[in-house]
C-alpha cells in the first residue's frame, strides 16, 4: 500500500497493519507462506513457458488438471514438497529450485 493511502487510512480512524499482525503469524508461518507462493508462481511460469496447458502438467505427473490449478493458487491443500517435484519434472534443476525459495515475495504478511 502507497504512504498516502495510508496515512488517509489512518487519519480516517482505520488500523493499518500487516497480514502478519492481522493473522498473528510467526516469522516461520510468514517464511513458509512465501516459499509456497514463490512456488506456485514459478511453477505456473515454468508450464507458460514450455506451452504446456494444465492438463498436460497434470498428465506428467500423473494428477488431474484441478490438483494443478490449485498448485498454482498456492492452495492451502497443496504441499511445499508437490510443488517442489513439479517443478522438477518440468526440467528445474535443484540450484534452481533452490534460488526460487530464496527469492522474498511481496505478500504483505511480513
Amino acid at each position: 500500500m502507497n504512504k498516502t493511502k495510508k496515512e488517509r487510512l489512518k487519519k480516517a480512524g482505520w488500523t493499518v497493519g500487516t497480514t502478519k499482525e492481522f493473522l498473528g503469524l510467526s516469522d516461520e508461518e510468514v517464511a513458509l507462506i512465501e516459499m509456497k507462493l514463490v512456488l506456485a508462481r514459478s511453477l505456473k511460469q515454468r508450464r507458460l513457458a514450455q506451452r504446456l496447458t494444465q492438463g498436460d502438467l497434470a498428465r506428467q505427473l500423473e494428477s488431474s488438471q484441478s490438483r494443478v490449478a490449485k498448485m498454482e493458487a498456492a492452495d492451502p491443500t497443496v504441499s511445499i514438497d508437490l510443488l517442489v517435484r513439479s517443478l522438477l519434472v518440468l526440467g528445474a534443476t535443484r540450484q534452481e529450485v533452490g534460488r526460487i525459495i530464496g527469492r522474498k515475495e511481496s505478500t504483505s504478511a511480513a
